[in-house]
């Protein structure tokens, strides 16, 4: 994963029903498929206050990187899938996602 800083990143206002489907697609897929399926795995819910994204619950602390936790993903207006990712010290980071990447890592283990 790419690690950017906001100044770099336009995110959308709106995600279309098609494009939110999408993101949930992909999600699935970068966490490897999950046999409970996405919703039960890690649910992500449509909001767009500031910004359109689908969001995980305040309550789910799901951790990728072993110290960072999932926060959202999202798409900018260039079409990039990015997550926002919450740090040990709880500041917001985003990183550009790649599922090619996640794939070629995951048949190089």
């Amino acid at each position: 994963m790419k690690k950017v800083t906001i100044d770099k990143l336009t995110f959308k206002n709106h995600l279309s029903t098609i494009e939110q489907l999408s993101l949930k697609d992909f999600m699935f897929k970068w966490l490897g498929s999950p046999e409970e399926g996405l919703d039960d795995f890690l649910p992500l819910t449509y909001t767009d206050t500031v910004f359109a994204k689908m969001e995980t619950p305040l309550e789910t602390n799901f951790r990728i990187q072993g110290d960072e936790t999932l926060r959202y993903v999202t798409i900018t207006e260039d079409n990039q899938i990015v997550i926002g990712v919450l740090d040990l010290n709880q500041e917001l980071a985003f990183r550009i996602l790649s599922l090619e990447e996640h794939l070629e890592s995951n048949l190089n283990r």
